[in-house]
């Protein structure tokens, strides 16, 4: 069965260095990589060890750079028709940063901006095919397990993807001076949205990334060159959080269970 208008079907790095990110992660999350076989673009896939295709890599090239891109962790949103759904995004406060493209044998994307500016992808899959990237069905490591927006106007936010997408709010958790954590439903819990911390340059989507043991996982970042801003941090569920950068400067969150008990 083919994903719906409104899932998050695809994670992609944007990055200075493949070469470089692909050991990271590759230490932190058992990710497996292989060139995506397309001939007018340098994209590596990235593999959830014995599992599925979870998202890929993509080189900054000079041209990208010269625009101000910069390394950057970005989620693909399922659309039913990528150039409708642009025009309605347009509308409705955001903004087209790459025009709708077809990728031979895969589908049609285009990246947007909600009118926050938060980037992300909408993409029409050829495949009937349901992607496994998000894993909503249940824990699977290597899989992103929580989509995170970090937004300057939440309740504005929420508006957007609600009418665009279909999503709803679903409970919401005190943060204190922090503000309000607000979650998100798409038949299923899929992430949440939250005030934009003061210190960020731009609102942004921030993905979880499940591992089997999260001390484990942080002392993998720090041996990679990666960076720990913030946890690990006790959520519901038993279970506990890290955000960190990578060594090209990507943000990046990771989620799992406290096996080793420190």
């Amino acid at each position: 069965m083919a994903n719906k208008h409104g899932d998050f079907i695809w994670y992609e790095l944007i990055t200075n260095n493949t070469d470089l990110a692909q050991s990271f992660y590759g230490n932190v999350l058992n990710w497996e990589f292989n060139d995506s076989g397309q001939a007018e673009m340098d994209y590596t896939i990235i593999t959830a060890k014995a599992s599925a295709d979870i998202g890929g890599m993509l080189q900054i090239t000079p041209e990208m750079k010269a625009g101000g891109a910069q390394p950057i962790w970005l989620g693909y949103i399922a659309a039913d028709d990528v150039d409708a759904c642009i025009e309605r995004i347009i509308t409705a406060g955001g903004t087209e940063i790459m025009p709708a493209t077809d990728i031979p044998d895969i589908g049609r994307i285009a990246m947007v901006s909600d009118p926050q500016g938060a980037l992300f992808y909408i993409m029409r899959g050829l495949s009937d095919e349901a992607s496994l990237a998000f894993a909503a069905d249940h824990p699977r490591d290597g899989h992103c397990a929580w989509n995170e927006l970090m937004s300057s106007n939440p309740a504005g936010a929420r508006s957007f993807y609600g009418k665009e997408f279909g999503w709803i709010k679903d409970g919401e958790m005190d943060m204190g001076p922090m503000g309000t954590y607000e979650f998100l439903r798409h038949d299923h819990m899929i992430g949440a949205i939250m005030p934009s911390p003061e210190a960020m340059s731009r609102p942004m989507w921030n993905f979880y990334f499940r591992v089997a043991d999260i001390d484990i996982a942080v002392e993998k970042v720090k041996a990679a060159g990666g960076t720990i801003l913030t946890g690990p941090d006790p959520i519901p569920g038993d279970e506990y959080t890290i955000q960190g950068l990578d060594p090209q400067g990507a943000v990046f969150s990771l989620v799992g269970q406290r096996k080793a008990g420190t």
